[in-house]
């Protein structure tokens, strides 16, 4: 087996991808990068008897997304029918990050492969590289799993060029264990070592749900690699509450204990000018059961 050290020296073996498609969507800021981060919701047999399945919300997922323009998503538990369904929406996009052989031990329901990948906008970036590895003690061994973790979890990233300007850096998507305490500190560990060799002022965005809260020794983890939260800097450090509700938006009857669990964090010589909590809704019914976070950041 590869140890982690051997890991960090071969992660620099990438796949690069040309791009010639041309994107017709709009930003915020002409010189800032709008980012999501959206945990979509796995597609579950038992959310569609519930009323609340992927085919009933998928619509109104991707209206949510279109409406903050963004120039770069990162989400979570996307089956490959989901995946599929989120290209055709988002025809202007490149998506990075779920193409491939399965890999993953388990195929079906929750505990199937979800992946974690990134779509970026055609007409604003070009992408210089892209990768993906697995968070486990043996992280380029696929479906790996380590710290007695629920199943395999694993990270992808793209380095990417913008047009405008010509500078270059580097988002990070991933998705942490939902049960082990010692999985989620053992796989943001992962993340925090291999994002730690790029030099400490090369612009980074991480993204994801955490499973965890700012009370939760993963933040302070993270805190320490150099990671700064968007939210946190732009709004303050008091908790800003929930960001998982289990389809209930509002009514979320854990309201008053649920904490803000999916984070956009920068490393390096990158800033934000604005985070939000996106709390979309139409007639009563929700994208998924996360909010989605925006950023905004000025490299």
């Amino acid at each position: 087996m590869l140890s982690r050290r051997n890991f960090i020296k071969g992660i620099g073996v990438v796949a690069a991808t040309p791009l010639i498609t041309n994107a017709n969507i709009p930003v915020a800021n002409a010189s800032s990068h709008k980012v999501l981060t959206c945990n979509i919701r796995v597609d579950l047999p038992e959310d569609e008897r519930a009323g609340f399945g992927w085919k009933a919300r998928k619509d109104l997922c991707v209206a949510v997304i279109k409406k903050q323009q963004p120039d770069i998503i990162c989400m979570q538990e996307v089956l490959r029918n989901q995946n599929e369904d989120l290209k055709k929406a988002f025809k202007d996009y490149f998506s990075f990050g779920f193409e491939g052989p399965e890999m993953d031990a388990f195929k079906e329901g929750y505990h199937g492969i979800a992946k974690n990948p990134v779509f970026f906008s055609l007409k604003r970036y070009e992408l210089l590289a892209a990768g993906g590895y697995w968070l486990s003690e043996t992280p380029l061994i696929a479906g790996s799993l380590s710290w007695d973790t629920a199943r395999a979890r694993h990270a992808n990233w793209v380095r990417l060029k913008d047009k405008r300007s010509g500078k270059d850096f580097r988002v990070v998507n991933l998705h942490l264990d939902h049960k082990s305490q010692p999985a989620k500190e053992g796989q943001i560990k992962v993340i925090l070592e291999e994002s730690a060799q790029y030099a400490s002022d090369y612009p980074q965005v991480l993204t994801g749900d955490f499973n965890a809260s700012a009370v939760n020794p993963v933040y302070e983890l993270v805190k320490a690699g150099a990671w700064k939260d968007t939210y946190t800097m732009i709004h303050g450090e008091a908790e800003p509450g929930y960001t998982i509700h289990e389809f209930q938006g509002e009514q979320y009857t854990k309201k008053d204990k649920g904490k803000k669990i999916d984070f956009i964090f920068l490393r390096g010589n990158v800033k934000p000018v604005a985070a939000a909590i996106i709390r979309d809704s139409a007639n009563n019914r929700y994208p998924s059961d996360h909010y989605f976070v925006s950023a905004e950041v000025i490299i």
